[in-house]
């Protein structure tokens, strides 16, 4: 693979794929508990985005290599259409917020009602009709 984007390096420009710098492949590594293999690799392996990826199944040609790079593709869509999701629950959420901002006068409004009311409701009334 490596090979295919060094010969085809023109497909891959900065924003379709970039090296890892030692130090976040060296984080990778540990947090994926990798086997020893290419752990003295002279180079940092490559990371792809959504775009690099569909044209590193242009460069590679073999059978697996298609078939990982239709999963991959499926994946960012299937991503895609969950940040949409989220992205829809979240402007509703803020259509929420701009309706409940405001009230919190009104509720301490309501609330200062409720209580001159049970105050009025404790005072003794005066008696109407006739007195003896």
């Amino acid at each position: 693979m490596n090979e295919q984007v060094k010969r085809n390096i023109g497909r891959f420009p900065e924003r379709y794929a970039f090296r890892l710098t030692a130090e976040e492949h060296k984080s990778l590594r540990s947090q994926n508990a990798t086997l020893k293999r290419g752990e003295h690799s002279k180079y940092p392996p490559y990371a792809f985005t959504e775009h690099g990826v569909l044209m590193l199944s242009n460069v590679l040609k073999s059978e697996r290599a298609e078939k990982v790079s239709l999963l991959i593709v499926d994946t960012f869509v299937k991503l895609r259409e969950l940040l949409l999701s989220h992205k829809d629950l979240l402007l509703e959420i803020e259509a929420i917020r701009k309706k409940v901002s405001g009230q919190d006068e009104k509720i301490e409004l309501i609330f200062n009602y409720l209580k001159q009311f049970i105050t009025e409701q404790q005072t003794p009334r005066k008696k109407i009709g006739f007195k003896q």
